[in-house]
């Protein structure tokens, strides 16, 4: 089954185990209880304001600094269907990416976004980077298995 990343843990606060964490779901990070990581643990967060969460389990400073910079996902299966015209990011990855005449450029093999924006990596040969914007991917078919992309030009990129 397929997983989302739904948050990452931050730093660790305080002296009984709290932490911070950035959460990517519409939902508070304990609605999506319980969650794991990349190794398959599983995780039971508790809200403590905004951005602070404790985790069973966890109650010292020590223990949750070892788990900062941790990510923690939820299987696919469990986020509610997109609405008509919508996706999920992550359900690009494996997608077949055309040109408008119809070029292949190769599959989605991966959707980041560091906070400047997604952006799509196209599996090679050569490996592309492309901004996941509506200039650049204008067509998105889901059902269809593929996008259509619009390689941007080195002038797109002049201010």
């Amino acid at each position: 089954m397929p997983t989302i990343l739904i948050a990452e843990l931050g730093r660790a606060h305080g002296v009984r185990g709290l932490l911070r964490h950035r959460c990517f779901g519409e939902q508070p990070v304990t609605h999506y209880n319980p969650l794991q990581d990349a190794a398959g643990r599983v995780f039971v967060l508790r809200a403590h304001g905004e951005d602070l969460v404790s985790i069973d389990g966890v109650t010292d400073r020590n223990a949750a600094e070892k788990l900062t910079g941790t990510k923690l996902f939820i299987d696919r299966a469990r986020l509610p269907a997109p609405d008509q015209d919508q996706f999920y990011l992550a359900d690009l990855i494996g997608l077949s990416a055309f040109t408008a005449d119809g070029t292949p450029l190769g599959m989605v093999r991966a959707v980041d976004d560091h906070g400047a924006g997604a952006f799509i990596t196209l599996s090679g040969p050569p490996e592309r980077l492309v901004p996941f914007t509506h200039a650049c991917v204008p067509v998105v078919d889901v059902a269809g298995g593929r996008i259509m992309v619009e390689l941007p030009t080195e002038t797109d990129a002049r201010p």
